[in-house]
């Protein structure tokens, strides 16, 4: 009588490749980082006052700040009014850009309409102001 041992079986080990996994994960990451948008905020939060209308955002617009107290922001920084133009003339990559003011609901009308005067000086044609909607509370 013959013995059958466990040896003279073969066991195959099966493997599985992962690097077409991680490649195509590479991939996808690169592409989300490559298409993804950052808007910089301009650095101080304020509360917008309230309309109705449609809210028309561009993803790569210039953020402009302005505080209850007047002052002025742009990317964290707070500028001159005098500062305005040169700031936004600077960080557009051209006249198409579009800049909008989120001015404090108590802020004054005038540091207003300096910030956009200063605006339209520097080139810029699309210049726009953030509003809250009403009911939403922000």
């Amino acid at each position: 009588m013959m013995k059958t041992t466990r040896s003279d079986s073969r066991y195959n080990a099966v493997t599985i490749d992962l690097a077409p996994m991680i490649d195509c994960v590479f991939i996808l990451l690169i592409f989300f980082i490559v298409t993804s948008v950052f808007v910089e905020d301009p650095g101080i939060e304020v509360e917008r006052p309230d309309t109705r209308g449609e809210a028309i955002t561009d993803r790569n617009a210039l953020l402009i700040a302005i505080s209850a107290e007047d002052a002025v922001f742009f990317d964290g920084q707070q500028v001159r009014i005098d500062q305005v133009a040169s700031v936004l003339r600077q960080a557009s990559f051209s006249d198409d850009a579009t800049v909008i003011i989120r001015a404090d609901r108590r802020s004054s009308h005038g540091i207003f309409a300096s910030v956009y005067a200063e605006a339209k000086r520097a080139g810029l044609e699309h210049v726009q102001f953030a509003t809250s909607r009403l009911g939403s509370g922000n």
